[in-house]
């Protein structure tokens, strides 16, 4: 059941993960915000500007691509599961996130 409970919640954080950035661009306009609140919430933050003015200056034009890369870990379930499948495992694999990309658009004209 706790194997469960944590899966559901990783496949609704990663449901998350699609829909914030488009949130943040609304609710953040500054790039300096913006690329801090991405940051915060784990991305690295790839970023594409026009123009050569100061990041405080900057407009963020888009968010986009969001990136997750995940590995299956070898979890102890200390022999209550019998494996999958009936297996005689004594562990179970759960995905977790290694890493987190995002892109960011800046126009920097100004």
């Amino acid at each position: 059941m706790n194997l469960a409970f944590t899966l559901a919640a990783m496949a609704e954080a990663a449901c998350g993960v699609l829909i914030a950035p488009a949130g943040v661009v609304s609710a953040e306009p500054s790039a300096i915000g913006t690329i801090g609140q991405l940051e915060a919430e784990g991305y690295t933050v790839n970023i594409d500007r026009i123009g050569s003015g100061a990041l405080s200056t900057c407009v963020v034009t888009s968010v986009r691509n969001p990136q997750t890369v995940t590995r299956l870990v070898r979890v102890d379930n200390g022999g209550k599961h019998g494996g999958r499948h009936g297996d005689g495992h004594d562990f179970d694999l759960v995905e977790v996130v290694v890493s987190r990309s995002i892109s960011v658009s800046l126009d920097c004209a100004r």
